[in-house]
């Protein structure tokens, strides 16, 4: 059901888990937040909207027209909306990839996940990244040791400097969680993201 990288759709998702929303202000509010990991707009938020509503998790909720505007079709998440959006949130923390977007959007929509949730997600995420590491290290010491140039390691220590690099960020996320230092939302009425869809 769920294309693989669908960050367009996560969004949406996210969005309508929040407010039922018609995709003129899905728009908005994803260029208004500088949510640039979603690209080929228009197009591609309608699209997502159309697959996520063929698979029945958004629904369209009403019809409404604001003067001589076109009407527009106001959508609401579903139930199994809801359980896809944890579903996926909860697999891009957790999953470190090579396309680093994935992360982006993934931090970007945390809020949509309750705090020990993206806490267990992120802890996952943190032992992987201690394993790539660890696996990277073995490496770079066995083809060291093999005689093999430095220039040829330095794509290796470049992935190796940028999981570390994330694995130390994500520390500091957990970190700032466990204390609370982050303004989770207590409620979805008290979100950022309610604000700006209503702005």
């Amino acid at each position: 059901m769920a294309r693989r990288h669908d960050l367009v759709g996560l969004t949406v998702l996210a969005m309508l888990s929040v407010r039922a929303s018609h995709p003129y202000e899905l728009h908005r509010f994803i260029v208004d937040t500088h949510k640039d990991y979603v690209t080929g707009l228009p197009r591609s938020l309608y699209h997502a909207v159309d697959r996520l509503a063929r698979d029945d998790l958004i629904t369209p909720a009403e019809t409404e027209r604001e003067g001589r505007r076109p009407e527009r079709t106001v959508y609401e998440i579903t139930d199994e909306g809801r359980r896809e959006l944890g579903v996926r949130l909860r697999r891009l923390l957790e999953q470190p990839e090579p396309d680093r977007r994935t992360l982006v959007a993934a931090v970007s929509l945390i809020g949509a996940l309750p705090p020990d949730t993206a806490l267990k997600a992120l802890r996952t995420r943190t032992a992987t990244l201690q394993g790539m590491i660890g696996t990277i290290d073995a490496h770079l010491a066995t083809q060291a040791e093999n005689g093999l140039p430095q220039l040829l390691l330095l794509e290796l220590e470049c992935d190796r400097a940028l999981y570390g690099a994330e694995l130390d960020w994500v520390r500091t996320v957990i970190g700032r969680i466990e204390r609370g230092d982050l303004d989770w939302p207590g409620t979805v009425k008290q979100s950022l993201l309610e604000q700006l869809l209503d702005e």
